[in-house]
């Protein structure tokens, strides 16, 4: 057997810090066909915290490691592995446990390279939130450049990619958000209009943007907000919710749907992954997407990096409100 190393587990489904506990796991061997990969860094994302609440769509058989996403330096292969070798820095196949300092993997899993010169931090939220943005903004609706898109809790993270990846695409954005003073920051990630959400959404998003015509919004929130979001569309738009940060049903008067043909459908990163893609197609995107991350086109602002051994501070920290950047875990910088 390999070295022990630190790792994050939990055997029971509650309040995050308290089912997250720190422990000594040991590497397996590497066999012929798998991967050994230190985990240079993890983040801590929405879906994880709904995880180890025991809520997501998709639960692990208990006790399980968490996190879904990260970016790792290769260590060690197998005699037969021939797509990666040591050295090579790589996104960790989704669903791995990437919260502990070493993974082992079946390397044909290893499908999207990352670039050595790119920051691992910036790399390692590459999994999940900009192939999200991707979605939103190409699979819904057929956009064109100058064509103008609506987001709830711009702020997000998947809320910065959206509003990146639009500059990138030529589309403008309307930035909904919850509070006042994010106008810097939606300013920062490329952003058009800041605007604070509320009933009379629909008016004032008319006025800012000259009664332009909206035919996608992207709805993170649920609740009021989906209803919000309708009253700024376009007839014939759709909502595409990806979250319920509100907790909440979403929200659409039988008026907007019958009469307006406001359509509300449903975006799942998972979903496209494991059936509605090729590997090919996956490839051609996450490439894309590693590019502009690698150029500094798409970016998630940073709010704190924590250490495993620090994973209840970290997990408590990535639960708060108010946060505009990531917590992110670097389970080898002090290894």
């Amino acid at each position: 057997m390999g070295d022990m190393k630190k790792a994050v587990q939990f055997s029971v489904t509650g309040n995050p810090p308290d089912v997250v506990e720190l422990i000594d796991m040991q590497t397996p061997d590497v066999g012929p066909d798998e991967a050994l990969i230190d985990v240079e860094a993890a983040a801590i994302n929405p879906s994880h915290l709904l995880t180890l609440s025991g809520v997501y769509g998709v639960q692990p058989e208990l006790p399980a490691v968490p996190g879904a996403e990260g970016a790792g330096i290769i260590r060690e292969v197998g005699s037969n592995v021939t797509n990666v070798k040591p050295g090579d820095r790589v996104m960790i196949p989704p669903y791995s446990g990437t919260w502990r300092q070493q993974v082992v993997v079946k390397a044909e899993a290893i499908q999207i390279p990352l670039p050595a010169d790119g920051d691992p931090i910036q790399m390692a939220m590459v999994m999940a939130n900009p192939p999200t943005s991707w979605l939103l903004l190409k699979t819904v609706v057929d956009l064109k450049p100058g064509d103008w898109v609506i987001q709830n809790a711009a702020n997000s993270a998947v809320g910065q990619y959206v509003m990146q990846l639009a500059g990138i695409y030529g589309l403008k954005t309307v930035n909904v958000v919850r509070r006042d003073g994010l106008e810097d920051f939606v300013t920062r990630a490329g952003g058009d209009i800041c605007i604070v959400d509320g009933p009379d959404l629909g008016e004032r998003v008319k006025a800012a943007t000259g009664g332009a015509p909206i035919k996608l919004a992207i709805d993170a929130v649920a609740g009021e907000a989906t209803q919000h979001l309708a009253d700024c569309l376009a007839d014939g738009g759709k909502i595409a919710n990806y979250g319920l940060l509100s907790k909440q049903p979403c929200q659409l008067w039988p008026d907007d749907i019958i009469f307006r043909e406001i359509d509300l459908v449903g975006v799942w990163l998972t979903l496209w992954i494991r059936r509605d893609s090729t590997l090919a197609e996956r490839q051609a995107v996450y490439g894309e997407l590693v590019g502009y991350i690698a150029e500094g086109r798409m970016h998630a602002e940073i709010e704190a990096t924590y250490p495993l051994d620090q994973i209840k501070d970290a997990v408590t920290h990535a639960m708060q409100g108010g946060r505009n950047g990531k917590v992110v875990l670097t389970p080898n910088a002090d290894a």
